[in-house]
Order: C-alpha cells, then structure tokens, then sequence
C-alpha cells in the first residue's frame, strides 16, 4: 500500500476554523464552528478521510486564546498537534508569493507550511499553568484600568471637578484592593503546586524579579527546561538582537527581534530596568556597555537579553541565583 502523507491546516478565528486537509498534494476544504461541538464535527470529518488518524498532523497558528480548545480538543484525540509563531506562516506565504488572503487560503497555506517544515509537537500546558496565566492576565488587567483611572483623576483634580475626583478615588481603592486579593490568590495558587512553587523561588531569587513577573512567566510559559539552551528561551521571547546589515550600503542599528510574546516582553521591562541598577551582575554588565557609547535603550534591551538568560540559568541548573558563581561566566559573556 502507498504511504499516505496528511496534513491539516487550520486558521483559527473567534467563531470559526477555516480547515484544510491536503492528502498526497491534493486539499480538502471545510468550515466548523471553533466550539465544542464544531471540534467534534471536525474530528468526524477527519475520521471520514483517507488518512489515517493516527498519521495526521495538525498544524496551526498561535492566534490568542481561541485557538487553544481545538488543539486540546484535536491532541486529546490522539492527533499530533504543532501551534506555530504566526510569523513562521507569514514568512512561509511570502517565499510562495502569495498575492490573496483569506481564511481559506491561510488554511491551505498552514497545511504546506506544515509539509515543508514539519514543525515540533505542542504539549498541551497542565492546568494550572493556564489557570496561573489567567490569573495573572486579570491582574494586568485590573492595574491598566487603575492606571486609566489615575490618569483621569488627575484630569478631575486639575479642572475643580472634585465630587467626580473623588468618586474615581473611591474606584482606583476598589482596584487597588481587588489587585492585592488576586495577588494573594496567585501566591497560594503557586504555593499549592510543588512544581510551580519550585521553580517561582528559583527565578525570584534573581534581584529585579518580583513576584508579578513570576507569576506571569510561568504562567505563559511554564516548564522552561523544555527549551534546549538559553539561545533559545531568548529567541522565543524575541529578545535575541536583531542585525540588518548587506554589502557597503545597508547598516541598519542591531535591535531585539521582537518575534516572540509582546506580553512577555513588556512583563520583563520593569524588571530589567530595576535589575540594570540592583542586580551585581546586570549593573556591571549595562555599566560596561554604557562604556562604549551604546544608547541607553539599547543598554536595557541587551539587559533584558541577559535576563532571560539568568532565568534559564537557575531553573536549567535547579539553583538560586549566585551572584559570586555568575560573575565569572555568564556576566562577561557578551555574545550570550
């Protein structure tokens, strides 16, 4: 019998999979609704295909949360599942020349990304990882309110509205108090799973990292020893410098990639700039680039860079952070 090769794309919006099923150079096409029962209905007619289910891989992109319930749905089926950075598929479109967009297409384009590429398998994130990252994305989204309204208190208070002024005081303490609680929450959530508290410790013994910033890395990221080195953890971040340089004409200025989680990377920026001035061995290290005329920006994003690293270090090594072992290797090491 000939081997079956399939593959299975899917684009994932809101309310609706965009499916395509390519079968030895030949495509399938089909609509479901991204819902339990559309998952279903999608399995079924998979089922009903040529291929093997046991054979299929099932590609698709990393698009918010919604694409999350049909990869669980699809990998607790037996089905080999890879959730890839969005920008893998875009640049896969632009080397075919792409000229249409639309659902239908991106399909068919995930699943020849997929044949070509052969992306890695997604593991699925334990529960409470995804309840830790809920957890943490309210908390973010409690304070950016909180910050809204502090802006416009100060707008009340500059323009004599005191009676509105103080009834946004009276939200911003409600904030305030309902941020503290979930932190709270977070912190016992964290306590109550050995692995999670493990590793939480690890990472905030690096000075600049606080609690906060914990709980938002682990809860997005989870098991960090699954990335090969610290290279990689970088890279998947997007804070690995970015060159833009060809022949006598081209010298673009070297800045970080930017291809991994915005969330992630805005998580870590406080951290750096409090670690640029109270952490041994950041201090010294942005101290010596400050030395040789790089920009005080550019300074925090090769902090920012090192960070990632010092965070792969205590968790890869199961140790705390040692300023006295760092200092002699990773500190001065700066192609890391």
């Amino acid at each position: 019998m000939d081997t079956v090769h399939a593959v299975v794309g899917i684009d994932v919006s809101k309310k609706k999979l965009d499916v395509a099923l390519l079968v030895n150079g030949k495509t399938k096409s089909k609509v479901v609704d991204n819902s339990a029962s559309g998952h279903r209905a999608l399995l079924e007619w998979l089922g009903k295909s040529k291929a093997p289910m046991a054979e299929l891989h099932v590609c698709m992109e990393a698009t918010g949360v919604y694409y999350e319930p049909v990869a669980l749905a699809l990998h607790a089926a037996g089905l080999r599942v890879s959730v890839v950075n969005p920008a893998c598929i875009k640049g896969f479109g632009y080397s075919e020349n792409i000229r249409n967009k639309n659902d239908a297409v991106d399909a068919g384009l995930i699943a020849r990304y997929c044949v070509a590429m052969a992306p890695a398998p997604w593991t699925p994130p334990p529960i409470e990882q995804r309840q830790l990252r809920a957890w943490s994305m309210r908390v973010q989204a409690l304070k950016d309110i909180r910050q809204q309204e502090e802006n416009r208190l100060e707008a009340h208070t500059v323009t004599g509205m005191d009676e509105v002024a103080e009834h946004v005081r009276g939200h911003i303490a409600w904030l305030s108090a309902e941020i503290a609680k979930l932190e709270d929450e977070i912190d016992d959530h964290i306590d109550r799973h050995p692995g999670l508290k493990h590793d939480a410790d690890l990472i905030a013994s690096i000075p600049g990292v606080g609690a906060t910033t914990v709980a938002r890395i682990l809860g997005h990221l989870g098991d960090i020893r699954r990335f090969e080195s610290a290279k990689a953890f970088a890279a998947f971040l997007g804070v690995t410098p970015k060159q833009r340089s060809s022949g006598t004409s081209v010298r673009g200025r070297t800045m970080i990639s930017r291809t991994g989680s915005t969330a992630l990377r805005a998580a870590l920026y406080m951290p750096s700039l409090v670690a640029r001035r109270h952490n041994p061995i950041l201090a010294q290290f942005a101290e010596r680039l400050l030395a040789t005329g790089m920009a005080k920006k550019a300074v925090i994003g090769a902090v920012m860079h090192k960070l990632t690293h010092l965070i792969y270090g205590v968790i890869h090594t199961g140790k705390p952070f040692d300023a006295n072992y760092l200092s002699k290797g990773l500190a001065n090491q700066d192609g890391i």
